[in-house]
């Protein structure tokens, strides 16, 4: 019996491409490692940031250059990039929908928290989560299972009560680590390939379609 749904952010409510690439060109580039405009960074949106950075920089999660880029990334994204950004067809409807039908809603995101509840708060989406759960800005929670580990204590809830929706792996076997069933979005940036590998319970083509798998 589902209760409570954990929802991702990036690419499942709202698709943050332009603000998310250009703020990491931004932030590469100001610290000398300009990436061509050719080059397709798309897979960097859901993971932990700073990670990707890394990837991007060919050094490690620790070095200082990764957190100089992040760094770079934050001062554009703050301020412009948070908002270049639009919610996905039937999202408002669909989570006005689950909340009249009495499901509790989280937000689930790797993304900090301070800047989570800025997104949702400007689309006007907060008012259907009971709490937007995001990571710290010290890199705290940016690992999903950590962050749904932290939201299933702090809210108290029941796993075989719970689901969590997102578009990437991280999304599934974060949930997947606490008995959490998942339900994969097929619009956002988790390829074909990564969600075929990943094996969530269910996968649908658009958010509104949420509806339809609960009334099973």
């Amino acid at each position: 019996m589902i209760k409570n749904i954990l929802i991702d952010l990036d690419g499942t409510l709202t698709d943050p491409k332009v603000g998310i690439t250009t703020s990491a060109r931004y932030g590469l580039a100001k610290i000398g490692h300009p990436i061509p405009e050719s080059e397709n960074i798309d897979w960097i949106i859901g993971p932990p940031l700073k990670a990707s950075l890394a990837k991007l920089l060919q050094v490690n999660v620790t070095d200082v250059l990764a957190e100089q880029a992040l760094l770079g990334y934050r001062e554009r994204f703050a301020v412009t990039g948070l908002f270049e950004n639009h919610v996905f067809d039937d999202v408002a409807k669909t989570l006005a929908t689950l909340q009249n039908q009495g499901y509790r809603l989280f937000l689930a995101t790797a993304k900090p928290e301070v800047y989570a509840r800025q997104i949702l708060d400007h689309f006007d989406l907060l008012k259907y989560f009971i709490y937007p759960y995001g990571s710290e800005l010290n890199g705290e929670r940016t690992n999903k299972g950590d962050l749904i580990e932290y939201i299933l204590k702090k809210e108290q809830l029941n796993p075989s009560e719970c689901l969590m929706v997102g578009d990437r792996e991280h999304d599934i076997f974060g949930a997947r680590r606490h008995g959490i069933e998942t339900i994969a979005v097929e619009y956002g940036y988790g390829s074909k390939v990564e969600l075929d590998a990943a094996e969530p319970k269910a996968r649908i083509q658009q958010f509104s379609e949420l509806l339809n798998y609960l009334q099973h």
